[in-house]
């Protein structure tokens, strides 16, 4: 099915979902710079890749306008629940995700099954996370980051959440780092006096992003009603 697509947000991130999309057969009817005024030119799905100051008020904006979403925004988490219930209220569909990479989604996968293999071990070993992006990314750590600490966190429950650079003790540190012109690494890190075990995500550019922002816009419609997370799509 061809699907015409508007994208909100056309940035480097939007030019490369263009890419993609086009690649595959699609149509971008519409792009969308300006949060004032929109033209959604028919669509059959929008692709959202703003701000995160901007995200949740564009969210439910769109979510009035009864045009399936997905949003690859991150930084506005916060806000889900109630983004979630204004989109099944209005019996429209959201999918999401703090990173539309498919090998960052099996990444997350594997670091959940290595954090219940590690937990026995929480007094031999340490663990953090560290992120680099290039410098124009707004938020952090970064969602996908923060990603990786909650499925660890999940196993590792005698630790108090996760902190920033680690200011916090007692936290689990997640390092934010900015260096032009990384796309996005990812490092689960467990620290002993003998070893060191990684799991790493390394991103070798846009295209594993916008590749799979466009695979959820092609199964968008399958979905019911309500926010539903990428995985979802990729592991049901």
């Amino acid at each position: 099915m061809v699907l015409n697509i508007a994208l909100l947000g056309y940035g480097k991130m939007g030019q490369a979902i263009e890419d993609e999309a086009t690649a595959r057969g699609h149509r971008v009817v519409a792009r969308i710079r300006s949060c004032d005024k929109w033209d959604l030119n028919g669509a059959d799905v929008v692709i959202e890749f703003t701000q995160p100051d901007a995200a949740v008020g564009n969210l439910r904006r769109l979510a009035e306008l009864k045009t399936p979403v997905v949003c690859g925004t991150t930084g506005w988490f916060d806000a889900l629940p109630s983004v979630a219930e204004t989109f099944a209220h209005a019996s429209n569909r959201l999918v999401y995700a703090s990173n539309f990479s498919l090998g960052v989604q099996l990444a997350l996968r594997a670091n959940e099954e290595l954090a219940r293999l590690m937990a026995p071990y929480r007094d031999q070993y340490t663990p953090s996370i560290e992120e680099v992006h290039h410098t124009a990314k707004k938020d952090a750590p970064s969602g996908t980051a923060i990603s990786f600490a909650e499925g660890l966190l999940t196993h590792f429950t005698a630790l108090n959440g996760w902190s920033l650079d680690g200011q916090e003790p007692g936290a689990l540190p997640v390092y934010a780092r900015r260096e032009d012109p990384v796309p996005g690494t990812h490092t689960v890190r467990y620290e002993s006096d003998i070893d060191r075990i990684e799991l790493v995500h390394t991103a070798h550019n846009r295209r594993g992003f916008a590749l799979g922002a466009v695979l959820a816009a092609e199964r968008i419609h399958d979905l019911e009603p309500g926010a539903h997370h990428f995985s979802k799509l990729l592991f049901s």
